[in-house]
């Protein structure tokens, strides 16, 4: 991803003042962070607290597309809103993947009104170590917000009042995402694949063209409002 951020920047004129990747590179290269206008943050689950704070310590607005870090959301976003800083958080940057959030939504409030049982499957790379994945994780929750048939998810047999996500790691595949609405009489499937990396990547690069300038926490919601 790293590498698609950096191609995407310079598609549209940015300069790359630093990249940092491993944890020693943070002292080594610190002054030339110093210059950034923004961060953008790809990297581990266990690593991406601590890189948000080293930005919030040098006020420099980070986007952050890693997953799996949520638990520490609460705490990172009252240091933020604290001290004026600025942060963009989303489970994904893919504008297409942004408008199937929104699809998702929809299908599931008609679904508990016209009784259609709700499931979701995600597909993705043997290297991608959170499971389920963000995006289906965001799926899910969007689905339990306004569906109540369903009070948990989980990736284990489904069973009553839980809704059942498959997780699938094959190959080297960018990401498929499915909800699949079934009634005796029909079934619906939203589906949305990534075929390569470019598009998560624009939405990195339009999400820090956005937050510059800006303090607060924001989301996708924030940038396909303005």
């Amino acid at each position: 991803m790293g590498h698609e951020v950096e191609k995407a920047a310079l598609a549209r004129q940015h300069e790359i003042v630093v990249t940092i990747d491993n944890p020693l590179e943070w002292e080594e290269r610190i002054e030339k962070l110093k210059q950034a206008d923004a961060a953008i943050d790809f990297s581990q689950p266990d690593q991406v607290v601590g890189n948000i704070n080293h930005c919030f310590d040098l006020h420099i607005p980070i986007v952050v597309g890693t997953t799996a870090w949520q638990d520490h959301f609460e705490e990172i976003k009252t240091r933020c809103l604290a001290e004026k800083q600025s942060l963009f958080t989303a489970p994904n940057f893919s504008i297409g993947m942004n408008i199937m959030f929104m699809l998702n939504k929809q299908l599931a409030k008609y679904a508990e009104k016209y009784g259609y049982q709700l499931s979701m499957a995600e597909t993705h790379h043997i290297h991608k170590l959170d499971k389920p994945s963000g995006t289906a994780v965001k799926l899910a929750n969007d689905i339990l917000s306004v569906n109540h048939d369903y009070d948990q998810w989980s990736i284990e047999e489904p069973s009553e009042h839980t809704l059942y996500i498959k997780v699938t790691r094959e190959g080297e595949v960018n990401g498929i995402h499915s909800v699949m609405a079934e009634s005796p009489a029909d079934k619906i499937t939203l589906t949305h694949e990534a075929f390569n990396r470019q598009g998560f990547a624009m939405g990195a690069i339009a999400a820090a063209e956005f937050l510059v300038g800006k303090t607060g926490v924001f989301g996708m919601e924030d940038l396909f409002g303005e």
